[in-house]
């Protein structure tokens, strides 16, 4: 299984009320980051037959998804949510052999792909549009988590 934890693009300052951050639109920075990775995405996951795209209620998060396809919305994931929740969604671990993108938020984006890759969940930081490309692989018979990809839109 594939996990793909991407963060959504600028959306300029955050807002206290939790009504009015949610209907926070991409700035055009924003749009032309989310742009670019879905591009790189589409590019990186060609022989990927099939592949499920999650997006928070938050605006941002809808309109960074849609750049690349038709996605699904899920409020567990909104901002302030459960870290478990993006892996609820995602049905991580139980779809072996599919690929799933979560657009969500952040502190939740840096600490899942921690909590995957060490164990523990930890502060990292993941810019705007970045991602985190997780994948679950048995190797010696064993079940391991490997870091395929983590990449911000500066560097594509």
């Amino acid at each position: 299984m594939d996990l793909i934890l991407w963060r959504h693009a600028d959306a300029g300052e955050p807002i206290a009320d939790a009504a009015a951050d949610l209907a926070r639109p991409l700035s055009s920075k924003g749009r032309k980051q989310a742009k670019a990775m879905a591009a790189w995405l589409r590019k990186q996951m060609q022989d990927v037959d099939d592949y499920r795209l999650i997006a928070s209620e938050a605006v941002r998060s809808r309109e960074t998804a849609e750049f690349l396809g038709k996605y699904s919305v899920a409020a567990s994931i909104n901002p302030g949510g459960f870290n478990g929740a993006y892996l609820e969604v995602a049905h991580w671990p139980r779809d072996v052999g599919k690929t799933v993108v979560i657009v969500g938020h952040q502190p939740h984006i840096g600490q899942v792909a921690s909590l995957l890759l060490t164990g523990k969940e930890l502060d990292w930081t993941t810019r705007k549009s970045g991602i985190w490309w997780i994948q679950r692989r048995i190797i010696d018979d064993r079940i391991r988590y490997v870091l395929k990809a983590a990449i911000g839109p500066e560097m594509l």
